[in-house]
């Protein structure tokens, strides 16, 4: 495992390419805990939404005064950037940390003032659900304006992951996601 510290984008890399077969740790770790998108869909979190994908990975809440809507706001830059690979070269996933009251309905909503387009979901579903994903992904907390700032930037195939700041410039985040979308998977030994 190798980690590298990027103080501009309080960055954190870490690259671990498992030698088991793709998919089984990270589909123990992860879990198929179903949760519901935007438009009322039910998605298995490991196998629908993570599983052989680059990931861009977020929490938030709707009714947020603060940094969420700048974050997302990033996000949006992010998926202009991407242009038509997102859906397919990479994922959006903005995970809410108030899933009582950010119902799929108003996650609609929401994603509609983004301009979110398909590839990017805004997930909800049943608290315990949610909060089981938060706490794999180190975002869970208490409460919900306690949220983190940190954008999790995933190659699932590869096994990269990056934390970058979600409150950095969008250029810089732009960079790290493409640096993961490009990841290649180490050769097989011979």
């Amino acid at each position: 495992m190798k980690l590298v510290l990027l103080a501009v984008l309080a960055l954190v890399t870490i690259n671990v390419h498992a030698q088991e077969p793709a998919g089984a740790p990270a589909q123990k770790y992860f879990t198929d805990t179903m949760l519901l998108d935007q438009n009322g869909e039910a998605f298995r979190f490991y196998t629908d939404l993570v599983k052989g994908k680059t990931v861009i990975i977020n929490s938030f809440f709707a009714t947020c005064p603060g940094s969420c809507l700048p974050m997302n706001r990033n996000l949006e830059k992010v998926q202009q950037a991407l242009g038509d690979r997102l859906g397919k070269d990479a994922h959006i996933i903005s995970i809410s940390v108030d899933p009582t009251m950010d119902t799929p309905t108003l996650l609609k909503a929401y994603a509609k003032k983004l301009n979110a387009r398909p590839g990017w979901y805004f997930v909800t579903g049943d608290k315990a659900n949610v909060d089981l994903i938060l706490k794999k992904l180190g975002q869970f907390v208490e409460a919900k304006q306690d949220h983190t700032n940190i954008f999790i930037i995933g190659n699932e195939r590869t096994g990269l992951w990056k934390k970058a700041f979600g409150l950095a410039k969008s250029e810089e985040l732009i960079k790290v996601v493409d640096s993961v979308i490009n990841d290649q998977a180490p050769a097989a030994p011979k």
